[in-house]
C-alpha cells in the first residue's frame, strides 16, 4: 500500500510544493505592505492632528520593496559571466575526448569581458556620479535614489 503512495505524493510535491511556495510568500507580501499602509496611515493622521505637516508616502509603498532599489553595476555580472566562460574554456581544453568544443566557453567570456571593460571604462564614473547624487539627496533631507 506504502509502496503504491510513494510515486503519488511526488508527484503532487513536486508540482504542488513551488505553487505552495509561491501563494505564502504572495500572502505574506500582501500582509506585510497592508501592515505598513496602516501605520503610515496613522502616522498621517497623528501628523494632521497635531498641525504638522504631512509626511509624503514612502515610495517603497508603491512598488513594493521593503528597501530602496540598488543600482545595478556592470562588476558582478561580468565577473560572473568572466568565470562560467573561464570554467567552460578550461574544462574542454581538459577534456581529452573534445566532446565540449572550446568556443562554447568562448561566448560567455566574452560576455564576461564586454561587462568588465565596460565597468572599468566608463562604470566607474557612473557609479561616482550616483554617490554624488545620493549624498545630495540625503543632505536635502530627501532618501537616496529617487
Amino acid at each position: 500500500m506504502a509502496e503504491e503512495l510513494i510515486p503519488i505524493f511526488g508527484i503532487l510535491f513536486g508540482i504542488g510544493g513551488p505553487a505552495v511556495i509561491v501563494i505564502v510568500w504572495f500572502t505574506l507580501n500582501y500582509h506585510k505592505r497592508r501592515k505598513l499602509m496602516e501605520l503610515h496611515h496613522a502616522e498621517r493622521m497623528a501628523a494632521i492632528e497635531r498641525g504638522m505637516e504631512i509626511p509624503p508616502l514612502p515610495i517603497e509603498l508603491l512598488d513594493g520593496r521593503s528597501t530602496p532599489k540598488r543600482r545595478r553595476t556592470a562588476l558582478l555580472p561580468g565577473l560572473v559571466w568572466f568565470f562560467i566562460g573561464l570554467a567552460l574554456v578550461v574544462g574542454a581544453l581538459a577534456d581529452h575526448d573534445n566532446e565540449i568544443p572550446v568556443f562554447v566557453g568562448m561566448i560567455p567570456l566574452g560576455i564576461g569581458l564586454a561587462y568588465l571593460i565596460y565597468y572599468f571604462v566608463e562604470g566607474r564614473n557612473v557609479e561616482a556620479r550616483w554617490l554624488e547624487h545620493d549624498l545630495a539627496q540625503k543632505a536635502n533631507g530627501r532618501p537616496p535614489g529617487t
